[in-house]
């Protein structure tokens, strides 16, 4: 039982740490309620299908642009994923938070990384009902 007394003992001696640590929760608590379905709804319905043409006309056509867009979007995702990392073990939406994250991030092997992350039940389940209350279609997969 000594450990659970140092522990307590520990924790008393970080309030400043533990109070930083639960404002950062309730921040990322809050703009992941405003944020995620905002871009849940901005979604396309065949988003996870295939890339659009459009798209890469926009990249060839300004790639300065291109470029600051991108670091932007990295920036952005890589904040959500942290936060949905946080949340996993805070109040929030953890698993939602990290999806989106990964959706606006680009490295290699995303789109699988995303298709099994949607894939999970609950996780397709919210993504649905926000959109269903956008009135948006619900996001089509690819064929296992």
């Amino acid at each position: 039982m000594d450990w659970l007394v140092d522990a307590w003992d520990w924790l008393g001696t970080r309030e400043t740490e533990l109070a930083w640590i639960g404002t950062l929760s309730m921040l990322t608590l809050i703009v992941s309620f405003i944020v995620v379905p905002i871009v849940v709804r901005r979604i396309p319905h065949d988003y996870f299908l295939e890339d659009s043409p459009a798209t890469e006309q926009l990249r060839k056509r300004h790639p300065g642009l291109t470029l600051i867009f991108l670091v932007l979007k990295n920036l952005i995702g890589g904040i959500l994923v942290l936060g949905g990392l946080i949340m996993l073990f805070t109040p929030g939406q953890g698993l939602l938070t990290i999806v989106i994250g990964l959706m606006l991030m680009d490295f290699p092997g995303k789109k699988a990384l995303e298709v099994r992350l949607i894939r999970i039940k609950p996780l397709k389940r919210g993504i649905d009902w926000i959109r269903k209350k956008a009135n948006k279609r619900p996001l089509e997969l690819p064929e296992t």
